[in-house]
């Protein structure tokens, strides 16, 4: 490994070495789907989710995991895993306590969806398209267990979605990006860095990037949003973020990498050209929205480069898929707009 990841080292972390012939730059999980739709009596679909490492001693795994119920009711559940393959979701949705009175009546529950989750400073905070007045924004609340969770103020108006956190202040800010949109299915979207002192309040907003229009690069014309936390390394910021074409046969959803500036995030120093990641196989192209993948969640071991990505597949499954750090970083150089 030649290339720095900052973060902690995760000995027990699930991973699968390279099939033998394999030149792609990730590489499928042989037993995928890890999560199928029906683990809960009442799900129709389990996708677009968030892992983190929890009770490091024990070298066990939590997340928030979107569960669509057989309604199709969208909602966040609490999850923990030994290993990071085998779930045990809970059936009960996250109930989200207010603190604040005003909070509590402002934010009543109507749906919420596409989590992510990350540790900073002192607990895991969780972000997520969080419907308010049945119109989409990110919600932001925290939990220091998997257990009780606490729901602050939104972060934006509607209409946003793909709200990913950075893991650690810069120059003295939590930073965000987010994906303005719309109330439909978003025909647009660039991806916008926001800053803030408290969690609350969000400003100086900055322009990161935008779909790529015209022929060059055409897998990421119609739109792009935000994937998994972005990964500190030594040469900047590395994310995986998610690209859309409109296709006679609709949205079609791949796997993009960008690297940004490690004190201004909103500048990108390479993004590819060729996505990293397409749906090609069954569970990918066929279920509740075929042909997609949308990753929402990373580990990565400081000590030894693996990169473990969990992604939703078709709407309707999550699939868990690796790479390293120095493969993923020459590829976005070598590939780069």
């Amino acid at each position: 490994m030649s290339l720095k990841i900052f973060g902690q080292s995760i000995p027990n972390m699930p991973w699968q070495d390279r099939p033998e012939g394999c030149k792609d730059v990730i590489w499928r999980y042989n037993a995928n789907p890890i999560i199928p739709r029906d683990l809960l009596p009442t799900s129709n679909s389990i996708f677009n989710s968030a892992v983190v490492p929890f009770e490091s001693d024990k070298g066990h795994f939590a997340g928030v995991f979107r569960v669509d119920d057989k309604e199709r009711n969208m909602a966040i559940h609490a999850g923990f895993s030994e290993d990071g393959i085998h779930w045990n979701i809970n059936p009960e949705k996250v109930e989200w306590i207010n603190d604040d009175p005003e909070t509590a009546e402002a934010n009543p529950w109507q749906y919420g969806y596409d989590p992510r989750c990350v540790w900073i400073e002192d607990r895991f905070w969780i972000t997520w398209c969080n419907a308010y007045g049945w119109k989409p924004t990110i919600g932001v609340g925290w939990t220091k267990d998997f257990k009780e969770f606490h729901q602050m103020e939104n972060a934006y108006l509607p209409f946003n979605r793909n709200g990913v956190l950075f893991p650690r202040k810069i120059n003295g800010y939590y930073m965000m990006m987010s994906r303005p949109s719309d109330n439909g299915h978003t025909p647009f979207g660039d991806i916008f860095v926001s800053q803030s002192k408290d969690m609350e309040f969000w400003g100086r907003h900055r322009h990161m990037m935008s779909p790529v229009r015209g022929d060059e690069s055409a897998w990421q014309c119609t739109k792009i949003g935000a994937g998994p936390v972005p990964i500190e390394t030594d040469e900047g910021w590395l994310l995986i973020y998610h690209g859309v074409i409109t296709t006679c046969n609709g949205y079609v959803y791949r796997m993009g990498c960008a690297l940004l500036d490690i004190d201004e995030p909103w500048k990108v120093k390479y993004r590819t050209k060729d996505y990293i990641m397409a749906p090609i196989t069954q569970y990918e192209c066929m279920g509740d929205v075929p042909n997609v993948v949308f990753p929402c969640a990373t580990l990565s071991d400081a000590a030894t480069g693996r990169i473990t990505i969990y992604y939703g597949c078709a709407d309707t499954v999550t699939g868990m898929a690796f790479t390293t750090v120095d493969e993923l970083l020459n590829y976005v150089k070598e590939n780069s707009l």
